[in-house]
């Protein structure tokens, strides 16, 4: 992997969590309906990296519902399929999803179990 691909915007964090994903969009020859139940690998303000069975189209909207086990919270974003990766032919994949659309009090949840400490809410929040 090339210098340039390593750089990311924000910091990601190596943990697993349990994730419940259903589809918010979808193609013409995509077949996934239902919960879809997986991990997540990685996380960081802008987006995480996910293994699943499911094999999900680039592009494709999902609500991702995650238990972030370390601040015990639950977090619900949506996110973009960026890209996917087969792990063992056509039973595990590696997916990265960028966070679109991430209203304020989740960004506050992610910021508060990514950098370990508690955001001070304003008087006007």
């Amino acid at each position: 992997m090339s210098e340039a691909q390593e750089k990311r915007r924000e910091k990601r964090k190596d943990e697993e969590n349990k994730v419940t994903i259903s589809v918010v969009s979808k193609n013409k020859t995509q077949d996934v309906t239902g919960n879809i139940y997986a991990l997540t690998k990685d996380i960081s303000m802008s987006g995480v990296k996910i293994q699943t069975d499911a094999d999900l189209p680039i592009n494709t909207l999902l609500k991702i519902e995650m238990a972030l086990a370390k601040s015990h919270r639950l977090v619900s974003v949506i996110g973009k399929v960026k890209w996917i990766k087969q792990l063992y032919g056509n039973e595990v994949f590696e997916v990265g999803v960028e966070f679109v659309d991430t209203p304020p009090d989740r960004v506050m949840a992610l910021l508060e179990h990514l950098y370990g400490h508690k955001v001070e809410k304003t008087p006007e929040d």
